[in-house]
């Protein structure tokens, strides 16, 4: 699958200039796993590419502690949006300058402003999150921006292992990491789940797995 797609980026990107392809899914749905799979692919393929997550994009911990939000991080409304929508206006215009993204970083718990690269030369850009294919508010902004919009189908029951896994990998104990899960991000999902079927392209979870990559 990652194959086919991967042929299916170089292809929108063979009219020249730079293309950015979203990838939109739940908490927990391999989005990351496979849009850095895309990129070593792309590259493999002779197609230069990038990686833009939108967890960099994640309001600060300072700031979130300032607005009470918290407790709700990774929520719709507790990302920079804008921040987001304009890089990523920036970055698909951007083919032959060098662009810098922050990041996420899952043991600091925080972002890290700067620490990823776009390259100049990268012909596709895989950008990906939760929110993508969200068709109101401040992120319906980001679908005009992108060339397609791809959706990972997975069952939240196996997400929400992963997400559990996960959460007590970076520190949290089985009991806060089970609690955080099925409050905030069982909550997220289900606002991300039903927006899945207006992506351009849908893909399941078993399809975009590690061993079937």
């Amino acid at each position: 699958m990652i194959k086919m797609l991967a042929e299916r980026a170089r292809a929108l990107a063979a009219g020249g200039g730079r293309v950015v392809i979203g990838i939109a899914g739940i908490p927990g749905s391999g989005k990351s796993t496979a849009a850095t799979a895309l990129v070593r692919r792309l590259g493999a393929y002779g197609t230069p590419a990038a990686y833009l997550p939108m967890d960099g994009f994640h309001l600060s911990a300072s700031t979130l502690a300032a607005q009470g939000l918290a407790d709700r991080k990774g929520a719709s409304d507790t990302f920079d949006v804008d921040g987001y929508v304009a890089l990523v206006r920036q970055v698909r215009s951007g083919l032959g300058m060098a662009q810098w993204a922050p990041d996420y970083d899952r043991e600091s718990h925080d972002v890290v402003p700067a620490r990823m690269l776009i390259h100049p030369d990268a012909r596709v850009v895989i950008t990906e999150g939760n929110y993508l294919a969200l068709p109101e508010g401040p992120w319906a902004a980001v679908r005009p921006l992108l060339a397609e919009l791809w959706g990972i189908e997975a069952s939240w029951e196996g997400a929400r292992e992963r997400l559990i896994e996960r959460r007590v990998a970076t520190g949290r104990t089985l009991d806060e990491a089970v609690a955080w899960v099925d409050r905030v991000d069982a909550a997220n999902a289900a606002l991300v789940a039903p927006t899945i079927d207006l992506v351009d392209v849908v893909v399941a979870f078993d399809e975009m797995h590690p061993e079937s990559v």
